[in-house]
Order: structure tokens, then C-alpha cells, then sequence
């Protein structure tokens, strides 16, 4: 039976897609059947792993709303041991459609409970808020992984994080876990980042995983070509951070 895995950070621009898009693939290059579910209306899981979003027919969207089954949505890549669930724009209606359904928070989770037995790791990318969307991912989720920069307002952001991670166990998902908190863009050379990691440290030592990503070009640029980075850069810096890092949550989760 397959383990969900959620990224989630109500905060933008902290690398949370990226995160979910290169662990994705950093586990099933180690011989895992992953699935990814992109559940972002801004659909950027699905065109870094080379999809076109505008040649989708049925996405998550059509999941939500029970106007599809599950296989339906389910497409192949060329990367290794991986498949996607897309989304694009139009997921966007979900946040005001899912509100005249009753299990409006468990949709998603009815969905993953049906493909868990086909894949090892389920991989979901939330959008950078705390709505509907969000809810149903950590719902749906074993674990949650939380992305955040080195920086004094995700130190905020994180605090609000760990709230509604306490609600949505106390509302509807008694058994989520808090995985790891992931450093990305991580710079060793700025005060700063050792001055909020100290302080992060304080409230959620036990929670920080010990590998981090560090800020690098190419990881950057892997997305626009529709590729993971252990697939664009597969010798380089973020790769490799990515794969140690994938390794750490497997053991985690």
C-alpha cells in the first residue's frame, strides 16, 4: 500500500513545486512507483515534468468534481517509475465548486485511498495558500513535507503552517504526520540563514531534516525544460541535495 506524501507552505516563491517535482523523481529513480497529483490550479508539477497543459482533457479538477475516474487522469512521462495526475487553470473553480459537496475535504483522499495499492509513494502538490485545496492534500496525506527559505517571514508562515496542520489532524486526519521541515534555496554564506535556523531549531529541531537544497541555477532552469533536475543536471549540486534528501524522507515516512 502506497504512502501519500504532501508538500505543503501557504507561503509562495519558497521552492515547495520544485521540492515535490525533484523528490517525486529522486524516488522512483530508486526503483519506486511514484505517482505525483498536481493539486495547483497554477499547474507547475505537471509542465515540469514536460506536460502540456493545454492539450489536457481530464486533470485534477475532473477528479474533484466526480466528473472522472482516477485512471482516466493518470499520465505516463518519460522519467523513470513516474506518472502524473495534471491540473491546470480550471482547478482553480474547485475552490468554489468543493463548497456545495458535504466531503468537500475528503474528495482527495477518496481518490488517493483508490490508487494507493498501485504505487509505492503518492506525491501531492498543494498551491501556496491554506484553502480547500490545501485541506484536501493533507487530508489525503500520511505526511507532510514542509518547504521554507532560511528567511524572518517564513519563520511567520511556518508557525501558521503548524496550526492548520493541528486543525486538519483535530477536523479530519488524525493520523498526519509531519514528515520534515525541507530548507531550499539554502545559502551558508548569509548570517541570516544560520540566525533563522537557530531560531527554527528552538520550536522544531526534531522536525528539520538535515539535508538542504541549495540555491542553484540549474535548478532553476530544469523546469522550463520540462525535467527533473536528476534528469537536467544529474551531476550537479541540486541533484544530488535532492536525492540525499529523498533518501532521508523515505526513511522518515
Amino acid at each position: 500500500m502506497g504512502k501519500v506524501l504532501a508538500f505543503a507552505n501557504q507561503k509562495g516563491g519558497i521552492g515547495k513545486t520544485t521540492s515535490a517535482v525533484n523528490i517525486a523523481a529522486a524516488i522512483a529513480a530508486r526503483g519506486k512507483k511514484v505517482l505525483a497529483i498536481d493539486c495547483d490550479p497554477q499547474g507547475n508539477l505537471t509542465s515540469s515534468f514536460g506536460i502540456n497543459k493545454k492539450s489536457l482533457r481530464t486533470t485534477t479538477y475532473e477528479l474533484l468534481l466526480g466528473s472522472a475516474k482516477p485512471a482516466d487522469a493518470v499520465t505516463a512521462t518519460p522519467f523513470k517509475n513516474v506518472s502524473v495526475i495534471p491540473s491546470n487553470i480550471s482547478l482553480a473553480g474547485a475552490e468554489v465548486e468543493l463548497v456545495a459537496f458535504d466531503d468537500r475535504a475528503t474528495r482527495l483522499k477518496k481518490i488517493t485511498d483508490e490508487l494507493k495499492p498501485s504505487y509505492d509513494y503518492i506525491i501531492l502538490d498543494s498551491p501556496p495558500s491554506l484553502g480547500i485545496l490545501t485541506i484536501d492534500a493533507l487530508t489525503a496525506a500520511d505526511g507532510v513535507i514542509i518547504p521554507m527559505q532560511c528567511e524572518y517571514f517564513a519563520l511567520e508562515g511556518i508557525s501558521q503552517m503548524m496550526l492548520s496542520i493541528r486543525r486538519i489532524k483535530e477536523l479530519y486526519n488524525r493520523d498526519l504526520q509531519i514528515t520534515g521541515i525541507l530548507l531550499t534555496m539554502f545559502n551558508p554564506r548569509l548570517n541570516l540563514t544560520y540566525d533563522v535556523l537557530r531560531e527554527l531549531k528552538k520550536a522544531y529541531a526534531d522536525k528539520i531534516l538535515s539535508e538542504t537544497i541549495p540555491r542553484s541555477v540549474r535548478l532553476s532552469e530544469a523546469p522550463s525544460h520540462g525535467m527533473p533536475i536528476c534528469y537536467y543536471d544529474k551531476n550537479g549540486k541540486g541533484a544530488e541535495a535532492y536525492e540525499r534528501a529523498a533518501k532521508e524522507i523515505m526513511k522518515r515516512i
